[in-house]
């Protein structure tokens, strides 16, 4: 099966791009979404998070207290590794599972670190990046989370920069502030169409 990376910033829209490409029937594997599920009440990731970091990071829920832990692990980058070295097993064999029922036109992979983690780019047959400027991701994330700047602007320096993405990109679509929704549908059906005559 024909098998896509996906990946942008935060707030670059790649949820977005995900969504359009899910509806005309690709088959999306989010990692976000996986890691999501991991650290929810009784999710897999819960006891060994609890384990490593203590239960103060763990929420009344029973759930990954997700504020604390982003303030500790782009406070400090040991924290991060750490917390990777639970999570990205975990998310890995989540996405093995996923990929092999995958029978959809072709296969998406939404990795936000993509670029960053260096594992993926022998994995995938074609690389795209949803690009905006980084004015326009704060803007975007700001409204959406209710994160402080210095911690968006802590997230942003821990991942890849625009210019990085890129570089390595097969495709790119341009969802920068000006974007229309419909003018981001259209960019996304254009290369939807080709990516079914590759995964043909």
């Amino acid at each position: 099966m024909f098998k896509l990376g996906l990946t942008g910033g935060i707030g670059s829209g790649k949820t977005q791009v995900a969504n359009l490409l899910a509806a005309w029937g690709a088959d999306v594997i989010d990692t976000d979404l996986i890691a999501h599920g991991l650290t929810a009440p009784g999710g897999q990731a819960i006891e060994p998070i609890s384990e490593m970091f203590g239960s103060d990071v763990i929420d009344h829920t029973g759930a990954l207290d997700r504020a604390q832990m982003r303030e500790l692990v782009f406070a400090e980058a040991t924290r991060r590794t750490q917390l990777e070295s639970i999570l990205h097993p975990l998310i890995a064999q989540e996405v093995f599972r996923q990929a092999e029922q995958a029978r959809g036109l072709y296969a998406v992979f939404v990795v936000p670190l993509l670029v960053e983690s260096g594992r993926w780019l022998d994995r995938i047959d074609r690389l795209c990046v949803v690009d905006c400027e980084e004015a326009t991701q704060i803007e975007r994330v700001q409204s959406r989370n209710a994160i402080p700047l210095a911690t968006i602007r802590r997230i942003l320096d821990a991942q890849a920069t625009r210019e990085q993405r890129l570089a390595l990109a097969d495709d790119v679509i341009d969802n920068s502030k000006n974007t229309s929704m419909d003018q981001l549908e259209k960019q996304v059906l254009v290369l939807h169409k080709a990516w079914c005559n590759l995964a043909g």
